[in-house]
């Protein structure tokens, strides 16, 4: 058996404990990085969470192996399903390949007629300044569907569904589903709903505009300039995510979100905003958690004392820098 691990932007002690438990089996393993040629694997394993799984697509669009993605920090989410501390406990049923593989849709995506890389969760265009307002027209395999001003607009996968769409509105989707949604993101027509179409749909959002230019956000990572015209249609091959635990089905899924939104709705907008933030970015500072969301320092203390409390997010020391704290993620339930 050969499996492969992928640990770009986690700690080597991480990736060191990982191979140790494979060479204690007899698993044969290897370290996959960014640039690394594709080699055959059973399986990859995936330090980092929901993020370094999404990261390792990106970087690795066309792999055919399952992956298997594995927290550090946070407990399970929706892509990576067992932390680090229980893998041992997990790896005798890997080495028999007693799992299921589960396919998850991904959208391909062109800005203004060039391809970037495909993405997992969604895609959001808006205007490069919060609360700009930005005018689009979107068309469904050729059809005009609307001309619409509003913040912006965002398309979504069913593993998507639970991320940056809910917190705008929109249906939560099973992870089976074949389907995309498309929500327009407090738009001036009251009447505007989120739209559910077939995943086999050319979706395309033109004549895009504002008063400054505007952006397409991919997996709440990367940011792109766009000056008219962002295509989504299904991406193949799906990825596929190898799912360990018996109770991770799409009912299982679909509940466990249903929690997250109940949780949403009870916390103060600007904790919802942190938690967020540092979902997509990773452990950050208060500074830098000031920075990237354009709060008051007052308010990120206050949203980050509510998020300890609830036990969502945990500090700790930098290690760069011993007399800064840095504040991650330690669950989402």
């Amino acid at each position: 058996m050969q499996i492969g691990i992928y640990a770009s932007g986690t700690t080597d002690s991480a990736a060191k404990t990982i191979k140790k438990i494979l060479d204690n089996e007899d698993i044969e393993s290897f370290i996959v990085t960014s640039k690394s040629k594709a080699k055959p694997a059973d399986c990859v394993l995936v330090l980092g969470g929901d993020k370094g799984v999404r990261n390792y697509f990106h970087r690795h669009f066309d792999s055919i192996f399952p992956v298997l993605g594995i927290s550090e920090g946070e407990s399970s989410g929706f892509l990576a399903q067992i932390d680090l501390r229980e893998f041992s406990s997990y790896v005798r049923i890997l080495k028999k390949q007693n799992y299921t593989v589960e396919e998850v849709p991904r959208l391909g995506v062109k800005i203004d007629g060039k391809n970037v890389y495909p993405v997992l969760n969604d895609v959001a265009v808006f205007s490069s300044k919060s609360a700009m307002l930005m005018e689009h027209t979107l068309r469904v395999n050729d059809e005009e569907v609307w001309h619409d001003n509003s913040d912006g607009i965002i398309i979504s996968t069913p593993i998507g569904s639970s991320a940056y769409s809910m917190s705008a509105g929109g249906p939560m989707l099973f992870h089976d589903s074949d389907v995309f949604e498309i929500i327009s993101v407090n738009s001036l027509d009251i009447t505007r709903r989120p739209i559910i179409v077939s995943n086999k749909s050319s979706i395309q959002i033109s004549d895009i505009s504002a008063r400054l230019h505007c952006e397409v956000v991919l997996d709440g990572l990367d940011r792109y300039k766009v000056n008219n015209t962002v295509e989504c249609t299904q991406y193949l091959p799906p990825a596929k995510i190898i799912r360990l635990k018996k109770d991770s089905t799409a009912i299982s899924a679909l509940a466990k979100k249903v929690h997250l939104a109940e949780e949403l709705l009870s916390m103060p907008p600007s904790s919802k905003l942190l938690l967020k933030t540092l979902e997509y970015e990773g452990a950050l500072t208060q500074k830098d958690l000031a920075n990237k969301t354009l709060l008051p320092s007052r308010t990120v203390r206050l949203a980050l004392s509510h998020l300890l409390k609830k036990g969502y997010v945990k500090k700790k020391v930098s290690i760069r820098d011993a007399r800064q704290k840095i504040y991650e993620i330690s669950k989402i339930e």
